[in-house]
Formats: C-alpha cells, sequence, structure tokens
C-alpha cells in the first residue's frame, strides 16, 4: 500500500513539473507582405496630367498660346505667291509685329489698318481677326497673315471688308517687283470675274432675244 501511494505521488509530481515546462511556440509560417506600389510612378502621371489640363486652361483662357503641331512651310502652302512677294509680306507682317512675339494681335492690327489709311472699329478688327483666325487664338499669326492675300485673291472676301482693304492697301508696303507681281495676280483674278460676268450676261441676252423671237413667230402664225 505504501508503496504504491508513494508511486501515484511520484506520478503526480511528475505530471505538474510537465505542465510546469514552456511549450514551444508553433512554427509560423512567413506572410509574404505585398509590395508596394511605386508611388513615384503615380505622382509623375498625376502631375503629367494635371500640367496637361493647366496648360489647356491657360489656352482657353488666353494666357498661353498652343504648341504648333507641324511645320509651316509659306513657300510649298502659297505656291500662288513667288518667293519674293512671301519674303515682302513677311517683312510687313514683322513690321507690325511689334511685341516681336510671331502674332499681330487686336491693338498691332488696330496700329497697322490706321498706317495703312483704313481704321477700323473695335468689332471691325475683331471681325478681320476672327475671319481667318483657324487656331482661335484671337490674333494672327503669319500663316493666318498670308491666308487673308490667298481669300482676296480667290475671290473669297467681300468689298467691303476690313480684309479686303487691308489686301488691297498693304501693296503699297511692299517693293516694286512685289507690288507689281501682287498687282498682277490681283487683276487677273479681277479678269477672270468680268469675263465670267459679260458671258453670264451675253447668255441672257441670247435667252431673252430667243424668247421674243419665238414670242413673235408665234404670235403671226
Amino acid at each position: 500500500m505504501a508503496s504504491e501511494e508513494l508511486a501515484r505521488k511520484l506520478q503526480s509530481r511528475l505530471a505538474v513539473a510537465q505542465e510546469a515546462e514552456p511549450r514551444p511556440e508553433p512554427e509560423l509560417c512567413p506572410v509574404r507582405s505585398k509590395p508596394r506600389e511605386p508611388e513615384a510612378a503615380c505622382g509623375d502621371s498625376s502631375s503629367e496630367l494635371s500640367a496637361k489640363l493647366t496648360r489647356r486652361l491657360d489656352i482657353n483662357e488666353g494666357n498661353a498660346a498652343p504648341r504648333p503641331t507641324r511645320v509651316f512651310n509659306p513657300y510649298t502652302e502659297f505656291k500662288e505667291f513667288s518667293r519674293k512677294q512671301i519674303k515682302d509680306m513677311e517683312a510687313m507682317f514683322r513690321r507690325y509685329d511689334t511685341g516681336k512675339d510671331g502674332f499681330i494681335d487686336l491693338m498691332e492690327l488696330k496700329l497697322m489698318m490706321e498706317k495703312l489709311g483704313a481704321p477700323q472699329t473695335h468689332l471691325g478688327l475683331k471681325n478681320m481677326i476672327k475671319e481667318v483666325d483657324e487656331d482661335f487664338d484671337g490674333k494672327l499669326s503669319f500663316r493666318e497673315f498670308l491666308l487673308i492675300f490667298r481669300r482676296a485673291a480667290a475671290g473669297e472676301l467681300q468689298e467691303e471688308s476690313g480684309l479686303m482693304a487691308l489686301a488691297r492697301l498693304s501693296e503699297i508696303n511692299v517693293s516694286t517687283e512685289g507690288v507689281m507681281g501682287a498687282k498682277d495676280f490681283f487683276e487677273a483674278k479681277a479678269q477672270d470675274i468680268a469675263i465670267q460676268k459679260i458671258i453670264l450676261h451675253f447668255h441672257f441676252r441670247c435667252m431673252n432675244l430667243a424668247l421674243s423671237i419665238w414670242q413673235e413667230t408665234k404670235s403671226q402664225s
């Protein structure tokens, strides 16, 4: 009996000692952290978009000029004019571009028309620019300046318009060769229009004469 009781006590102490020992922690599997997205790329993208939006707003408000999308060559695009005439027109454009920014704005156009002897109202000046202002920036580039002469030569401008007055009076300010070349060009266009009017008038007279003869013949019969 004593030996059994002693054995139970030993087992009990052994059990208590085992419970007191620290149990090893279970080995945790390493958790891979998600790679962080590069903030720099996002920042560059957002800043680029912001810059584009800011520039577009500046263009719309007239605070910045839009970037040219293509190279402009006046000699290949305006083949109806000689190189000498284009150079004379460029010299005139530069003379009135007092701001030296490559454009003729409203005030510079006002000064130009006054010096040419054909002053315009504020609304008239705005309409002159609007008629050839293809990029809607409210001023004339050199290409748009040349468009005035092209449209004048093609008969696309109204006779009493400010642009027609500019095209006619500007011949005074170019060299002799340029004046004669431009004069011949405009006179040839004017002659074509006059001939067409004569032909049309003759056609109507013939029609009226034929109608009169037909009516007279019919009445006699």
